[in-house]
């Protein structure tokens, strides 16, 4: 694993700091479409992504989903870090984008680690940091944004944490995403073919203007 951390993270953390997750964390690969944290689930580790995406989503009181943000290599969590550090219940779910390595950092060694490494501190507090901006995009995008100009964020978001300008994702799942109804979805999808920025297939789109 250490070998695996000082590839991705040896420019964040110094070389003691590595060690110590190499001793202490659980490397785990999950595959796409999987469940990493569900809501009021506890939260006994801290995830840090090595490679992949995951999704991060928020539910209302009817049960109904809204995506805020993606997470991808290099990255943690901040809803799980408040989580972590509050002791207290799971409040979104993150579900993989596509296969995806974490290490698992047990959620004791988050406040140690805090006074103990600068690198530590940095990491954290940059990760708030980017969360908290994601998550005022997320809400300036709900607020301001029509729902097709939403949609075509969506999309180029998507596409840009896979990697890839083909997308592979249901009508209905992009509906449950975006907190719409599948037929405005395919509607609005239909006009941005029209205006030559996707290509439809089936169950996958193709984004031609990222």
């Amino acid at each position: 694993m250490l070998e695996q951390l000082t590839l991705h993270y040896n420019y964040l953390f110094e070389a003691d700091l590595l060690k110590e997750i190499s001793n202490v964390a659980h490397y785990k690969t999950i595959k796409e479409g999987e469940v990493v944290i569900d809501y009021g689930q506890s939260i006994l580790y801290m995830p840090l992504v090595l490679e992949g995406a995951i999704k991060i989503s928020r539910e209302d009181k009817k049960g109904d989903e809204l995506v805020l943000y993606f997470i991808e290599q290099g990255d943690t969590c901040a809803m799980t870090l408040s989580c972590c550090i509050g002791n207290s219940k799971s409040q979104i779910k993150a579900i993989t984008e596509t296969e995806t390595k974490l290490v698992l950092i047990p959620v004791n060694y988050m406040e140690l680690w805090l006074s103990k490494y600068k690198s530590w501190q940095r990491f954290i507090l940059q990760s708030y940091n980017e969360r908290m901006n994601e998550l005022l995009e997320a809400i300036d995008t709900i607020a301001f944004l029509k729902m097709d100009e939403r949609l075509n964020k969506y999309l180029k978001d998507k596409a840009m944490v896979n990697h890839n300008d083909v997308i592979f994702v249901t009508h209905k799942d992009i509906a449950q995403d975006l907190h719409t109804s599948r037929v405005v979805v395919s509607r609005l999808l239909k006009v941005l073919e029209i205006e030559g920025k996707i290509k439809l297939q089936r169950n996958q789109i193709q984004i031609l203007d990222l």
